[in-house]
Parts: C-alpha cells; structure tokens; sequence
C-alpha cells in the first residue's frame, strides 16, 4: 500500500463532520497525529466511552456543537474557519433505526449532504470534499462477488436507500456544478467513499454486534445474535480511514482524476460470518461464553450477503487492506480490554502506529 505521506495533511484546514463519532473521533486523532489543523463538527459529543470523549482530543481541535441540517451553522463554520478539506461523516448510521424513524434519517443523511454541497457551490476558493457514505448505497441482490463502483445505486431500508440517494445527489452536484472538465473555473473536487462493515476500538452504537458482543463479555452474559449465518465485509475501522487518507493525498496533489466513487473494503477471506466473528472474539478475550440465536423473527429486511470489489483502489491508487480478519479481531479486542486501564489518547495513536509500520 502507498503510504500517506507525513507533511501532506500538515497546516491543513480539514473539517470533519460526526468528527465524535466512532470513525470520525479515529479520523480526529489521525488528521491531528498528521498536523493538520482539524475543525469538527457534530450535534453532541457522542457516548461516554468513545473515543472522543476519554481521549480529550477535542482540546487539540477547533470543537463545535450544530447539527448537520442547520444551514447557518454550516454556512458559518465555512466562513469562519474556510476549510480546505472537507471529510462528510456526520449521518444516521443505524438500519433498525431507520425503520423506527425514516424521515429522520432521510433528513440527517441526505438533506445534511446537500447543504455542505451547497455551501461548497457557494464557497469562492478551492476545496476537496470526501463524502462517507456506505457499501449497502447498492442495490443489493445477495450475489457472491462484490459490487463495483459503476453498479447500480439502491437499497431496500430507508438507511441503504439513504445512501443510495447521497450517492446520486452527490453525482448530479459534480456534474452540474464541480465538473472536472471545468475544474479551472470552480477549482472543487468531490469524492465519495463507500466502505464494509468496520469494526474497531470505540464503537457503543446500539444494535451493532461489536458493542453487543463486549457488554456480553463485561456482563458475563450469552450474545443474542439476529443473523448467524450473514456473511460481511468486515474490516478494522483503519483500513477504511486509510483508503480515504490515501484518497484526499491524492487529490490534495492536483489529481483531479481522482474524482468519483471508491470502495474500501477487505480482502475477500475477511468475510466471515456473523457467528464465526462472535466466536473468534471470545476466543481472543479468553472467554467461555456463548451466542444464542434472537428468538423473535426480525421484523426488517437484512441483506444475507454483501461485498465490495476493491480493485479500482488496488489499480489506481495502490492501496490494499493491511490487516486481515483475526489481526483486525485481535486489535478490536485489545482496544475493549484495555479502554478502561490506560490512556485511551496512547492506545488509539499506538494501533495507529502499528497500521502504518505493518
């Protein structure tokens, strides 16, 4: 894999939004490791024991409060802070929530994308936007081998269709307003990365096994697992953030190429299946409990298998997974074991260490 460049990042102006959340608190602390001059932006600090939050890292940043639909508030981190780089995090990341609440989803995941896309149309200088959205952006037809970045956009839950719709939303702004071909005049470029289902230190969010997983353990109870036998794209939440670190280096270059849609997934050997990544985790934790299967029949739709087909970062901008499953097992457990004994701001920079010395 290409390594990210040390002084690319440095004196940079980067936005994070959801910069609180369990990827955007990892993307904090590595955009600061890489001096960049980080600004977050999120509706709340997130969960007591995230990474945010134990590590202290919001006294190293510029750290505001405002929600992602609130128009002004964007419009004045823009004019205040005048970002050179924008990282779009901040979103309803929860499928089961997005049945309970759809329109809410909708309006955090896609109207929150449209007013920073708007404020990039608006903005005067140069900028370089990367938008997260999701690997289920895809119209998901349970095949065996992974999506590429030209299939079709769907969704079946209002969260995959979300996406979906960032995703076109997204498209119809580069070609109406950010067009490479143009790129002299507005001197914008818009990205957008889709990755699997990332796993790693910091993530509390509800319904999420990796979270479910650790308070079984802690509470010495049995995991109640939804989907056993669901096959996932899993990766340590790094391997994602690399992808796009090595993305943004590119475009911060002049690039423009780079535009577009990218996938960032694992190698094809890491998807395992629900009940073989429970199990593996135990294992790891040395603990001698066990799943049970959830005896109520899930009321929505999950998709039985899903991949991604990295090929186009492999070819164009050389990079590749470091970490297969049980490495990204064994540093998941590691972080969860020893959260709550040392300093959270050490472990999280040591296993960022470790990823880029792999």
């Amino acid at each position: 894999m290409e390594y990210i460049k040390s002084d690319v990042f440095k004196g940079k102006r980067v936005l994070i939004t959801g910069h609180t959340g369990f990827k955007g608190s990892w993307l904090t602390m590595w955009l600061t490791k890489l001096g960049a001059k980080v600004i977050g932006l999120s509706l709340d600090s997130g969960h007591k024991n995230g990474i945010f939050n134990l590590s202290q890292i919001g006294k190293d940043i510029i750290d505001i409060r405002g929600d992602i639909r609130d128009e002004q508030k964007i419009k004045y981190v823009f004019e205040t802070y005048k970002p050179e780089i924008i990282f779009h995090l901040a979103a309803q990341p929860l499928v089961k929530y997005s049945y309970q609440y759809p329109k809410d989803t909708y309006s955090i995941n896609v109207m929150g994308t449209l007013n920073i896309l708007e404020e990039m149309r608006k903005y005067s200088e140069p900028q370089i936007g990367i938008f997260v959205t999701s690997d289920k952006c895809y119209q998901n037809n349970d095949w065996d081998w992974g999506y590429r970045e030209i299939d079709p956009m769907g969704g079946i839950d209002p969260y995959s269709s979300s996406k979906g719709c960032c995703e076109l939303l997204i498209s119809s702004y580069r070609d109406s307003y950010f067009n490479t071909q143009q790129f002299m005049e507005h001197q914008k470029v818009l990205a957008t990365v889709r990755a699997g289902n990332v796993i790693g230190g910091g993530d509390w969010a509800v319904d999420r096994i990796i979270p479910d997983v650790v308070k079984a353990i802690k509470g010495k109870q049995d995991i109640i697992v939804r989907s056993p036998n669901a096959i996932r794209p899993w990766q340590h939440v790094l391997e994602a953030l690399s992808g796009y670190l090595v993305l943004a280096s590119k475009l911060l270059e002049g690039n423009i190429k780079y535009s577009g849609a990218w996938n960032f997934g694992p190698h094809s050997h890491n998807g395992i299946t629900v009940k073989e990544l429970v199990e593996n985790i135990f294992q790891h934790w040395g603990y001698s409990g066990s799943w049970k299967l959830e005896n109520k029949q899930t009321t929505f739709y999950e998709a039985k298998i899903l991949k991604l087909d990295i090929s186009k970062a492999n070819r164009l901008l050389q990079w590749f997974p470091r970490w297969d499953i049980y490495e990204t097992i064994e540093k998941t457990t590691d972080w969860y074991k020893n959260y709550e004994t040392v300093s959270i701001k050490e472990l999280c920079y040591r296993q960022i260490n470790e990823y880029c010395n792999f």
